[in-house]
């Protein structure tokens, strides 16, 4: 794997620590990669972010993971999903310009839900991941109805503290979205972690068709 450090710049004038995880070889394509909430502690490296980043670059697949601002040595500070959308805006510039198509976006908890709001944002319909979002209530992210239609897959463990599969079948139901069930692991995946990335691998190399 090949890692080089770099930074993103959003329209509102933050700057973002980000890094590119590329093959040795020839990319088959592009991944951005957005990690969990980071008031509880969420950046770009941590274990389950570094595992799937792995996971997909010895699938051929470029990834670009970066800090949400206020997190690490990205400037500004955490603006509760808002602000957020222009760092996820900031990503998808740099890596439609210097990367190889396919591209995908994929995201875990609060990257998740950050991502999908983006996709209903920008109208942009490519393959999208999903580590344990929050699909219910107040913590959802967009509705079903405002997403493009675009290949979906969530990724669920069925002991997830905040979210069920049952919730999240329903919400991937109405997005034709195809939901992957990790037995006995919770929001963190701990130990599972190489499942977790070759799931999505999976997804991003045979992405499905919505209905």
């Amino acid at each position: 794997m090949i890692t080089s450090e770099t930074t993103l710049t959003t329209t509102d004038g933050q700057t973002l620590q980000a890094r590119w995880d590329d093959p040795e070889g020839v990319a088959s394509g592009t991944v951005i990669l957005c990690h969990p909430h980071p008031l509880q502690g969420g950046t770009m490296r941590a274990p389950l972010m570094d595992q799937i980043a792995t996971g997909l670059v010895d699938r051929s697949y470029s990834v670009l993971r970066f800090n949400f601002r206020g997190v690490g040595e990205s400037s500004g500070i955490h603006d509760f999903g808002n602000g957020e959308l222009a760092d996820i805006d900031a990503a998808w510039l740099v890596a439609s310009r210097d990367r190889t198509e396919p591209f995908g976006l994929a995201g875990w908890s609060f990257g998740a839900a950050t991502s999908l709001v983006w996709m209903a944002r920008t109208g942009l319909a490519i393959p999208w991941v999903g580590v344990a979002p929050p699909v219910k209530g107040e913590r959802s992210p967009v509705l079903p109805t405002e997403l493009p239609s675009a290949p979906r897959t969530f990724i669920i463990g069925d002991r997830d503290q905040f979210t069920t599969v049952a919730e999240t079948r329903a919400y991937a139901e109405q997005v034709s979205g195809i939901v992957e069930v990790i037995k006995g692991s919770d929001h963190f995946f701990y130990f599972r972690e190489r499942v977790v990335a070759n799931l999505m691998a999976d997804a991003f190399q045979a992405p499905t068709a919505p209905a």
